[in-house]
């Protein structure tokens, strides 16, 4: 039984904090989990900015609403899920990945949740478990699932070495480099090929 485990931002959709960065005109927001390893510390440093600049969830909402799939993400998806079971593992959260499942044909996703006030201020974020990507996978494992996973970022690579086959997909230079085993990919047809090899 395979199970495949993807990342979401990077992988299938634009990375929502550097569009919102370019949306509000705030740089610092561009730091993703490409730059930080630390996703908690991350994450308070982007509520920081949010609070300092008195924007919230609204704002970013109305950049989500604008934002697309990669170039052929959904064909991708659709080919896949015709072949196994896929889940997107993402550290985004419900309120961000929303509009963006129903662009992707909703596919199942597993996420984290914003903390929100009543005046629609980001006031933290609730993660779903601990290192929720590489847990999942090894929950999926301990119920009989093989798990075959892909991701971009430092945050990926837990789930992608722990899985029977993993692959990045326009990862950085400095990621590749860390971890010359991993097979990396640019395009859909490659990682499909890939998964496809791998099932």
């Amino acid at each position: 039984m395979n199970i495949v485990c993807l990342d979401l931002e990077g992988v299938l959709v634009p990375e929502i904090w550097i569009a919102f960065s370019q949306a509000s005109g705030i740089p610092e927001l561009k730091r993703t989990t490409r730059d930080e390893p630390d996703y908690d510390k991350l994450m308070r440093w982007r509520i920081g900015i949010l609070k300092e600049h008195g924007l919230g969830l609204k704002e970013i909402q109305e950049t989500i609403a604008k934002i697309d799939p990669m170039p052929g993400a959904k064909e991708f998806l659709d080919e896949l899920r015709s072949l196994t079971q896929v889940i997107i593992i993402s550290d985004t959260f419900s309120q961000f990945a929303g509009p963006l499942m129903k662009k992707l044909g909703m596919p199942t996703i597993f996420c984290n949740e914003l903390e929100v006030a009543e005046n629609g201020e980001i006031t933290g974020f609730k993660m779903r478990c601990e290192q929720s990507k590489l847990t999942t996978v090894k929950a999926l494992q301990s119920i009989g699932f093989e798990t075959i996973a892909s991701g971009d970022s430092h945050n990926d690579l837990g789930m992608i070495l722990a899985s029977k086959a993993g692959f990045l997909f326009r990862s950085t230079e400095q990621i590749k480099k860390d971890h010359p085993e991993l097979p990396a990919y640019e395009t859909y047809e490659e990682l499909m090929a890939a998964i496809k090899k791998a099932l």
